[in-house]
């Protein structure tokens, strides 16, 4: 009987943040795939789970994706997850889940922690339509990257290191103008979580003052954001007369 492959959210901060479903799975299945064996032994330490670990991550997917399908294939139920969030977004588990897809294999993935969903929902920009860049390319291609989305007009959300944030929001005030609004949302779900809402332009400087740590998602508001607000306080006047 032929295994399945289950992609497993884990927590991006406080321990609490994985469902009863996804410990239960974890002590379950036959093998974990973990992007860092030594971050994800530490939950599996947490939750007193025993079932063995092997590392699986952007360097040794490519040559361990068919070897992991034939194992599900033979009968093993096989977990993947990264170091926090849902596998395959902005980490591993993309060729893995397009290979077993193709191969007929059954896959499954679990509803539960990813970054980005709780920065919008808590960023205060609309929610209703909005587009995931993820990280920006560190060199080539960046320039030309940014110059198309400064007319993007859904809500943006990217990941990016503390060491390159004030880059981003120097480039994106010169490209998409200082007044453009953001927010930076640190550490979510940890201990000193921050939410810190502005225009490009003043973000910059705060961070240029006080200093970046910590794992980020940066919302940026769509070029027409400013219109829209202004568009919905005249129909509230409207309506009031």
């Amino acid at each position: 009987m032929m295994g399945k492959l289950y992609l497993i959210p884990t927590p991006i901060g406080n321990m609490e943040d994985i469902t009863l479903r996804a410990l239960r799975l974890l002590k379950e299945v036959d093998l974990i795939l973990a992007e860092d064996t030594r971050t994800s032994a530490k939950l599996l330490r947490h939750y007193d789970i025993t079932t063995p670990l092997l590392s699986h991550h952007k360097f040794n997917e490519h040559q361990q994706v068919a070897r992991m399908a034939e194992r599900i294939k033979k009968g093993e139920n096989i977990a993947l997850i990264s170091d926090a969030g849902t596998p395959g977004i902005s980490d591993p588990g993309f060729l893995l889940t397009r290979t077993c897809v193709e191969e007929g294999i059954e896959t499954e993935c679990l509803p539960g922690a990813t970054a980005f969903v709780p920065a919008l929902v808590n960023s205060g920009f609309p929610c209703d339509r909005f587009c995931f860049e993820g990280f920006l390319p560190q060199k080539k291609g960046r320039q030309k990257k940014l110059h198309a989305l400064a007319e993007e007009s859904r809500t943006m959300i990217f990941y990016e290191s503390p060491f390159r944030l004030l880059k981003t929001l120097e480039q994106m005030s010169t490209l998409f103008g200082p007044t453009r609004y953001a927010c930076v949302a640190r550490e979510i779900s940890k201990v000193f979580e921050e939410f810190k809402r502005g225009s490009l332009e003043e973000l910059l400087s705060y961070y240029s003052q006080h200093g970046v740590k910590g794992e980020i998602v940066l919302i940026v508001a769509g070029k027409d954001y400013l219109s829209e607000k202004e568009e919905e306080l005249h129909i509230e006047i409207d309506e009031e007369e």
